[in-house]
């Protein structure tokens, strides 16, 4: 179907945040958008993310980090950057892509400074959550330009 919206959700690493990003936008809106997922660097696929997403019922286990060069050919109407440093960085992309900005917390670095393991999936979870609640607002909302 090539009437689905292309967007490229973007982060630092795409290890976490932009993979859960992309998985939500796949599971609760894939007929009409086509998600895609890259960092400004790859991290690897965190195994919390896949974990606290596998409890929602969304495999992202078959997911791997991709470079944001790698899609630099893919004519993306929206990139919506998913963290402060790969707003800040962002390439510039060929085409009409939109670039919109909507932070989330960054989970592994909360989960640092956590007393158990409990709590440090407490932050994956909600993120997870957030993410969820702001990829049902879409396509709609990308039409406001995001935060």
């Amino acid at each position: 179907m090539t009437d689905k919206i292309r967007i490229l959700f973007l982060c630092t690493g795409n290890s976490c945040r932009s993979q859960m990003a992309e998985g939500w936008a796949r599971h609760l809106k894939g007929d009409a958008i086509e998600p895609y997922s890259a960092g400004i660097e790859t991290h690897g696929l965190n195994p919390n993310a896949v974990r606290v997403m596998a409890e929602a019922g969304v495999d992202i286990s078959h997911h791997r980090s991709r470079h944001v060069a790698e899609m630099m050919n893919v004519p993306f109407d929206y990139v919506v950057t998913v963290c402060g440093h790969a707003n800040e960085t962002c390439p510039m992309f060929p085409g009409n892509a939109k670039v919109v900005h909507v932070g989330f917390d960054d989970p592994p670095k909360l989960a640092e400074k956590a007393a158990s393991e409990d709590e440090a999936l407490g932050h994956y979870r909600r993120v997870r959550d957030e993410i969820r609640a702001y990829i049902e607002t879409l396509p709609e909302a990308l039409a406001g330009g995001g935060e």
